[in-house]
């Protein structure tokens, strides 16, 4: 379904057709959902070079990177959640209070209904099919909603769905601002929003017009600390990675770096033999380094740079919309750089002495997506954990804890709300309902009046 002039009225359409095919309970069949996941793997499969194409087009990204964080994660998903999907979808057996004998209790999965899914530009193949995946898997109707900023991925997306599914079932719409606002104005049982604060803000404002769930996948300045007794060499290989990944633009990317003070000339020393080793001495000459997504988000990461003391890199092409990996030194908690989600090749460094600045600092702040720690020290790792609050992270690594169905991921307080991929992503879609099956040949007479001094004998004696 290309965009190419929806109107309210047409999405309003659309998403009616889809509340009544929904209530037809097709969806609820779960070898019926497992065939519409089989379905949408085989078409990925079968469409994998135009979507590497479209990302490129949008990105620049290499085949072997939107292999590893696009197509690669989402065929994964996808497999792991047909595997699994019966046993997520089981009826759960729960314990029952002596009070309420004899009985059955269970909780039951059931969808939501019609859900809305709206992806950002980053990783915008995976980021609007992985959670797209858990709301077909949990027996939901879907409307995606692709980013304008990867016009070329979102035309891929809309035609693979339509290869795939019926649109009353799964349609994409295609549109920037104003299909957005369109599509928040209707009544959808359930919104998932994967991109900025600010429009996180308003995806919530909007919901709660309906009293409509939301899971909220946002962002903030994710740290990276690295203490004195931290593997550098190891630490240098794997910031750098996580970092540039996609000219960083990533949500979970470490945003600045923590390092003590004694090992801080060490680590960069590193770090640059690392970009030198992975992107080359001359980065923008590289075929596989990507490209800012737009002008404007470029300037803005200029901006960031100005009065900066660059360390390493600096270097930019304004043409090809492109930074070299950048490492700024000297940075206070006052500089621009650590005002606001960095989301490209810069990283800003920060010195500490004592890990209690790191905790103090970080707690004061806003709850960051993912947190970073290198360190062989296991009592600087229990203090990092116990104290610091953050949606999700590593030791001694960056950004892998995001690459599995095996766990949840997600934000908490200005970081997001709501956790996805593998059993969370289809518990998130469902609304679990408790449910008692109580038995006919026996009941108990306590909870009936006339109420009795030994009837409340009996009743304390169960419930204590």
């Amino acid at each position: 379904m290309r965009n190419g002039g929806m109107t309210m009225a047409d999405i309003e359409m659309l998403v009616r057709r889809q509340r009544v095919y929904f209530e037809t309970g097709k969806t609820k069949s779960i070898s019926w959902r497992i065939g519409a996941l089989q379905t949408l793997k085989r078409e990925i499969r079968s469409r994998e070079n135009e979507i590497r194409e479209a990302l490129q087009a949008d990105l620049k990204k290499s085949g072997f990177e939107t292999y590893m964080s696009e197509t690669g994660l989402v065929l994964s998903e996808l497999s792991h959640m047909i595997r699994h999907l019966r046993g997520y979808a089981k009826d759960k057996t729960v314990a029952t209070p002596l009070a309420q004998f004899h009985a059955k209790s269970f909780t039951s999965a059931q969808p939501y209904g019609v859900t809305l899914v709206m992806s950002p530009w980053n990783y915008p193949f995976m980021l609007a099919l992985e959670p797209a995946i858990g709301a077909i898997a949990a027996g939901n109707c879907v409307v995606i909603k692709p980013s304008a900023y990867a016009p070329h991925t979102s035309a891929v997306i809309a035609e693979l769905i339509r290869g795939c599914f019926a649109p009353h079932f799964v349609a994409v719409v295609e549109g920037g601002r104003t299909e957005n606002t369109q599509l928040l104005e209707q009544k959808f049982d359930f919104i998932f929003f994967t991109g900025s604060v600010a429009v996180g803000k308003l995806v919530m404002k909007k919901a709660s017009e309906h009293l409509t769930p939301v899971c909220l996948e946002l962002g903030g300045k994710s740290p990276c600390i690295v203490d004195e007794t931290a593997n550098l060499k190891l630490a240098a290989r794997r910031i750098v990675f996580g970092k540039f990944l996609n000219l960083g633009q990533t949500c979970v990317a470490p945003d600045y770096l923590f390092v003590h003070a004694s090992v801080k000339d060490r680590l960069l020393e590193e770090i640059q033999k690392c970009i030198w080793k992975q992107f080359g001495t001359h980065p923008l000459e590289n075929a596989d380094y990507g490209r800012i997504v737009n002008e404007k988000h470029f300037m803005r990461l200029g901006r960031l740079l100005d009065g900066a003391d660059v360390k390493i890199g600096g270097g930019y092409d304004a043409h090809a919309l492109q930074i070299e990996p950048t490492v700024v030194d000297h940075v206070s908690p006052a500089d621009p750089l650590m005002q606001e989600e960095i989301f490209g090749p810069i990283l800003p460094v920060m010195t500490f002495h004592d890990l209690s600045e790191v905790i103090s600092y970080v707690t004061r702040h806003d709850r960051p997506l993912a947190l970073y720690l290198f360190t062989r020290s296991r009592s600087h790792e229990k203090q990092i954990l116990k104290y610091c609050s953050f949606g999700g992270g590593c030791i001694n690594d960056t950004i892998i804890h995001l690459a599995t169905s095996n766990m949840g991921f997600g934000g908490v307080g200005a970081s997001g709300m709501g956790s996805y991929h593998g059993k969370e992503s289809f518990e998130l879609f469902s609304h679990r309902r408790s449910i008692v099956k109580k038995y006919n040949w026996i009941d108990l007479p306590i909870r009936y009046q006339p109420y009795t001094a030994w009837k409340r004998a009996l009743l304390e004696l169960f419930l204590q």
